[in-house]
């Protein structure tokens, strides 16, 4: 009975380790591409959000901006899971400010976006995004689990302007 076919157990325990080693390298690297495609997701979206307000605001909002991503979706200029608040990993906030045409104060809106989870190995993203009225995209690693604040002084004029 010595000619028995098959693997021995030290064989066997040779290729779970390999496996173990790659699956050690491997899966940190998905979970970066993960929050990376979250990430883009999240810009994306910032700039989608900005589209459809500059067009409610020229066609129904006569002069004004929705305000809120509901009312952008009630009128079919973004999708309803973005429409909903939450998209790809990260959760959106906003609103807008009305014209004033007494002191001529111009309508404007602001919106930010943070990771729905902002630590450990399910982070959604290691960044959180603003746009405000004149379309630029800004980020930090500030308090992830924070919003901005919109207007001359809040956090959005304050943070990194995003170059892609």
């Amino acid at each position: 009975m010595k000619n028995q076919k098959g693997f021995s157990l030290i064989e066997l325990l040779i290729v779970v380790v390999i496996i173990g080693i790659i699956a050690a390298i491997a899966i940190p690297n998905l979970l970066a591409a993960r929050r990376a495609a979250n990430e883009g997701s999240a810009v994306s979206s910032m700039r989608t959000v900005h589209g459809a307000e500059m067009t409610y605001q020229a066609t129904t909002g006569a002069g004004n901006y929705a305000g809120s991503l509901a009312t952008l979706n009630t009128v079919a200029l973004v999708d309803a899971v973005l429409g909903s608040g939450t998209k790809s990993g990260f959760a959106f906030a906003g609103g807008a400010v009305a014209a004033n045409t007494t002191t001529g104060t111009p309508a404007t809106f602001f919106y930010s976006t943070i990771p729905a989870v902002s630590t450990g190995v399910t982070q959604t993203g290691t960044r959180r995004f603003c746009i405000e009225t004149e379309g630029v995209v800004r980020f930090d690693t500030g308090t992830l689990g924070t919003q901005f604040t919109g207007g001359a002084t809040g956090t959005c004029a304050a943070a990194t302007p995003l170059n892609n």
